[in-house]
């Protein structure tokens, strides 16, 4: 297998290495670089037509991309420690929470990142109107899981799943783009030195 990637902060990519890194797996990785747009280069495209990183090239020539789709692949070769959960309903409720993490705070993120920051006005015809929006509703958002956070240590409850792992990633990455965690989002801050300190990240 070969994971093509890119470097931090990157959060995608950084997703399946903590993945990864909390299986205990280590799968050969193949960097490009995004702000020299090699992830649409011609080599790429031919493997993932969407021109986006990470995905895994197989032994045998096929291809997965999507991050999600990695991880649940990887997860059913490798099925401990359980990231994914162990039964139905389990599985059901991790992917309801990485559902909520990429629509409810990974959207406003993504349009702040497109419209809202000055690198990608070099790449995007953006509309500063919707970066405008999309950073109070990111702040807001990041309020909202704070709650959710105030009665258990994990998303997921006791469970340390692969939805901690997608919101710590679009948390950092929404960070190092200018959307710090709001200074009243105790529970979040505490959840954020937990999920670091677990993953070494």
């Amino acid at each position: 297998m070969l994971l093509w990637s890119a470097p931090d902060p990157a959060p995608n990519p950084r997703r399946v290495r903590l993945f990864l890194a909390a299986k205990g797996l280590t799968i050969p990785e193949r960097m490009v670089s995004l702000m020299a747009r090699e992830h649409k280069s011609d080599e790429v495209l031919a493997l993932n037509p969407r021109g986006q990183v990470p995905f895994l090239e197989l032994d045998d020539g096929r291809v997965l991309a999507e991050t999600i789709s990695i991880c649940r692949y990887l997860d059913e070769l490798h099925p401990e420690p359980p990231l994914l959960g162990s039964t139905a309903f389990e599985r059901a409720e991790t992917d309801m929470w990485i559902r909520r993490v990429e629509t409810a705070l990974g959207t406003p993120v993504s349009l702040f990142w497109q419209h809202g920051h000055p690198y990608t006005a070099r790449i995007v015809n953006q509309i500063p109107a919707m970066g405008d929006a999309a950073k109070p509703q990111a702040l807001a958002m990041m309020g909202w899981f704070d709650t959710q956070l105030a009665d258990r240590p994990w998303l997921v409850g006791d469970r340390f799943t692969l939805a901690d792992i997608t919101l710590l990633t679009l948390v950092d990455f929404a960070g190092w783009i200018g959307l710090a965690m709001p200074d009243e989002a105790a529970s979040l801050r505490d959840w954020h030195q937990r999920c670091t300190a677990r993953l070494g990240a």
